[in-house]
């Protein structure tokens, strides 16, 4: 199932931030991906969904994005502030999210999409 990710008007800057975000886990081909480049075939990224002033908030709603090769995996999150180790950094909330997993600490399936990186690029190029 394609991924569909929605470009909505945003205040003070949330749109470049996404854009950031989104391109984080999908950049371009290029001289960009040579060795040693932060551009990997695994690298995590985020979208925030969802938080209140980031001083005061309990907690962040966010879709981590998880790059594996030309496969993108998007999950749905909760990120509870209080529990992390280091100050939330809303420029770069993806330093909160944790690493994918697939089963939780019960035992059950974490619920996960697929989409692919052309995809998620086809999004960026549709959305400038």
């Amino acid at each position: 199932m394609p991924l569909i990710l929605k470009a909505t008007p945003s205040r003070s800057g949330c749109s470049r931030s996404r854009r950031r975000r989104t391109t984080r886990t999908a950049p371009g081909p290029g001289p960009e991906r040579s060795a040693g480049s932060p551009w990997r075939d695994e690298v995590d990224s985020c979208l925030v969904t969802s938080i209140t002033d980031p001083a005061t908030a309990d907690f962040v709603f966010c879709w981590p994005l998880y790059r594996r090769g030309t496969d993108v995996y998007v999950q749905n999150a909760a990120v509870f502030l209080g529990e992390l180790a280091d100050a939330f950094r809303p420029t770069e909330p993806w330093l909160s999210v944790e690493p994918r997993g697939t089963v939780d600490e019960d035992g059950n399936e974490i619920s996960e999409w697929r989409t692919t990186i052309d995809e998620v690029r086809a999004f960026l190029s549709a959305h400038p």
